[in-house]
């Protein structure tokens, strides 16, 4: 028997059981789509974090008062010896204190919201020239009443229109202990929106005069983070060598790189955990695949045996039935592919989540469906073609 042959007698006798070649078929499809659609999301996750990364700057460094243990990073705080250390490393440019991790609510139209505040010298809009100032401008040094505000700050989701202008006063309340106070600002920038899922928090933020943000908060000389720049990008490692080696292992040093590689790290975890999930689908649909293909033989076996008594030999026998189980894998793995790509772009829309499709992942899932299929139906195969024909003939 020829190649083609085989497979055109596969594919009729596909389309003799067609129910069964359906339930085979749905089942591969669900695992290759499942499959597809995680991964996609979390290929679209790593471009996203990739993409939010570059506003962090390549040639920036961050410096965290704690260490990353298992259980997260243990964090503490810098005081100025601290700031005057990093000041003094080698092929640092500009260092600057960092108020973070507070937060307030605002009030607008009888509406009220809430927003983060960072406390900062303009040596931070000189440090992440990533921030665009889209209106007005970035903090002056005489600065006192004076903020910088994130896009969704000036126009919260679900407004057609700003609520806070440039040049309006907007009044933030924060808690203290148990004490809360009241100041006003006069909105002197508002920023580009970065937009993204990891964007977001820079959008909602109100960027306040350093000192200004020590008074508020009443944290005395302590500030949560400090940033530098490093004057060439080949400089980078050493000055973060440097760092660590000055002040100890009780600090974290984080750059562009550093990030880049625990998020890759981290989303390469999740991909292969989604993945695995999902694969248990297809393991399913082999199983099935056995299942109904063992039936087929034990009910085709009269058939074997006229195939072998006109002369088939048994690898062209076996070659038949696990053609009907490639058939069933690769159009299973292509329907998947499409299914899963259209869910993960309806997900990833409903969530606002970009979503990577690649011709690639399609080929990888559709391979991998045909090879699960394969596996699945080489028993049934190799049982057919060991059939001894006249027991297959005398079969009722």
């Amino acid at each position: 028997m020829k190649i083609l042959d085989i497979f055109s007698t596969a594919t009729e006798g596909l389309r003799e059981r067609k129910f069964r070649f359906a339930l085979n078929l749905i089942g591969i499809l669900i695992g290759c789509a499942a499959v597809t659609g995680l991964i996609s999301i979390t290929q679209g996750l790593g471009d996203e974090v990739g993409g939010q990364l570059e506003i962090f700057g390549p040639t920036n460094i961050m410096v965290i008062p704690g260490r990353i243990q298992s259980q997260g990073i243990i964090l503490q705080t810098f005081r100025w010896r601290d700031l005057e250390v990093i000041d003094t490393v080698p092929h640092i440019d500009v260092a600057t204190p960092i108020i973070g991790d507070k937060y307030c609510y605002y009030e607008v139209r009888g509406e009220r919201y809430f927003a983060i505040v960072y406390g900062v010298m303009p040596e931070y809009f000189d440090i992440f020239k990533s921030y665009k100032v889209e209106q007005g401008r970035a903090l002056a040094r005489s600065d006192r009443a004076a903020a910088v505000i994130g896009s969704l700050v000036a126009k919260p989701r679900g407004e057609d229109e700003p609520i806070i202008e440039l040049g309006e006063r907007i009044r933030i309340e924060v808690k203290v202990g148990e004490e809360t106070r009241e100041m006003i600002f006069r909105v002197v920038g508002i920023l580009e929106e970065i937009g993204g899922t990891f964007g977001s928090e820079d959008d909602s933020s109100i960027t306040i005069p350093f000192r200004v943000c020590q008074q508020l908060y009443e944290v005395g000389g302590e500030f949560e983070y400090i940033a530098a720049s490093v004057d060439e990008m080949e400089n980078v490692d050493f000055a973060k060598e440097e760092i660590k080696d000055k002040m100890g292992d009780s600090v974290t040093v984080m750059s562009y790189e550093t990030i880049q590689d625990l998020v890759a790290q981290v989303l390469g975890m999740i991909e292969a955990v989604l993945g695995g999930i999902a694969a248990i689908s297809l393991v399913v649909a082999g199983v099935g695949i056995i299942n109904t293909m063992t039936i087929s033989v034990m009910e085709r076996t009269r058939e074997i045996g006229v195939l072998k008594a006109i002369g088939a030999k048994s690898n062209e026998v076996l070659l038949l039935f696990l053609s009907e189980a490639l058939v069933t894998g690769f159009f299973g793995g292509i329907l998947g592919s499409i299914v899963g790509f259209l869910l993960s772009n309806i997900i990833g829309n409903y969530i606002n989540m970009p979503v990577s499709t690649s011709f690639d992942l399609a080929l990888g899932v559709t391979c991998f469906a045909v090879l699960t299929s394969a596996l699945s139906g080489l028993y049934p195969a190799w049982r057919a073609a060991n059939l001894n024909p006249v027991d297959a003939l005398r079969y009722e």
